[in-house]
């Protein structure tokens, strides 16, 4: 049984983690808690090194890691100044398997969760295909859950990438929100978007359900449980009723 669930902070990002710990209380027998930033709380001299280990170098290339001199220094930066970093891709399970090493001594038991928001965008290799794949969370102990990845994972309509195109060839930047969800047909989340803390609600749950039941995902894809791969499926699956499939409605009180 997990006991206890703490939630961690992402402030660079919209993502309210209060706000999910209150809707997560009224689903889970788990005590829930937030604390500030993880990667603030518990980075050492050695975590920028394992960032740069855990740097994805070529969508087909299974091998991680540039610990460069230059990248490290970058790494450093990123973790003191969150706001300026992106544009980087890193191994879900290296990235967690650092942040457990790092978790305090005595909270690292399973029936003590850990869930940070992260504003690093995490990617897992998929065997099947040969090549990367951003994803939203990365379950286990801590569980992972990457705001932008909520943003960059899950595929959107190919007319969105086609308008952001052409808009970034004449401005040179990219479109706003407004301008693309009017002229993309399709539902999905973008940067910032207002629904962001409503959608990652669902993800933390999946995290505690997981550690709790070995239950990855739900195979219904109307569930909060489930992990779309397209937005549209996002959507329909967190920001839509009903909230559970029958089986998770009883087992989460809704």
């Amino acid at each position: 049984m997990v006991e206890r669930v703490t939630l961690y902070r992402a402030p660079t990002t919209v993502a309210d983690a209060d706000a999910v710990a209150d809707w997560l209380r009224e689903r889970v027998e788990s005590e829930v808690d937030v604390r500030d930033r993880f990667l603030s709380l518990y980075a050492d001299d050695s975590l920028p090194e394992a960032f740069a280990s855990a740097r994805v170098l070529d969508p087909y290339d299974r091998e991680t890691g540039n610990t460069m001199l230059g990248i490290v220094r970058y790494e450093e930066r990123a973790l003191e100044h969150p706001e300026r970093a992106g544009g980087v891709i890193y191994d879900g399970l290296r990235v967690q398997d650092a942040l457990r090493r790092r978790l305090p001594a005595g909270e690292r038991s399973l029936d003590h969760l850990h869930v940070p928001l992260l504003d690093r965008v995490l990617g897992t290799w998929g065997d099947h295909d040969g090549r990367w794949h951003k994803r939203v969370c990365v379950l286990g102990q801590p569980a992972l859950v990457s705001v932008p990845g909520l943003y960059e994972a899950p595929a959107k309509p190919e007319q969105y990438y086609k308008e952001k195109q052409k808009h970034a060839l004449v401005s040179g930047d990219a479109p706003p929100r407004e301008v693309l969800e009017n002229e993309v047909e399709g539902e999905f989340l973008v940067v910032d978007d207002p629904r962001t803390t409503e959608v990652l609600k669902g993800y933390v749950l999946s995290a505690c359900h997981y550690i709790a039941t070995g239950e990855a995902f739900c195979d219904d894809e109307h569930c909060r449980l489930a992990n779309p791969h397209r937005q549209p499926g996002v959507v329909e699956a967190q920001l839509r009723e009903p909230e559970f499939c029958a089986d998770h409605a009883e087992l989460y009180r809704a």
